[in-house]
């Protein structure tokens, strides 16, 4: 499984930024495609300029999500790939605290994105954190 130090490593040793967009290509081309099913409406992203749907599960047991997320565009399937090495089977609580723009902030993702790309970014992850949020409050009312 893909960590977010194995994406730290790699992206230091590019010397560019165009390898460095060939290697976020390629992270998306590595993931799993959504169920058709769940290509729907009610997953669907809002804010972001490519489409993107979201499903994600929370086990209660395990206090862990699962996310699916998937994307019409390359370059924003790989920046799922990044996302998911951050969020991916976290607890809600943890997907809640932690700084995911200080982490772009080190990987220099934002400003080397085109800004709805960005800010598509950030309502992809906004979208996360409100199903944690969601998840959390489930889980503390049961």
């Amino acid at each position: 499984m893909l960590t977010l130090e194995d994406v730290k490593d790699t992206f230091a040793f590019f010397d560019n930024w165009q390898d460095r967009y060939r290697y976020i290509i390629d992270l998306g081309k590595a993931l799993p495609a959504m169920a058709e099913a769940e290509r729907v409406e009610e997953n669907l992203v809002k804010g972001c300029q490519s489409l993107v749907w979201l499903v994600m599960t929370y086990d209660s047991a395990t206090d862990k999500v699962t996310i699916r997320l998937d994307s019409d565009a390359f370059i924003v399937k790989g920046l799922i790939a990044i996302v998911l090495t951050v969020f991916q089977h976290r607890a809600p609580s943890t997907i809640l605290t932690t700084d995911i723009e200080r982490i772009f902030e080190e990987l220099g993702l934002i400003q080397h994105l085109s800004p709805t790309r960005g800010n598509g970014l950030r309502a992809m992850v906004q979208r996360i954190k409100q199903e944690a949020a969601a998840a959390l409050e489930r889980s503390i009312a049961a």
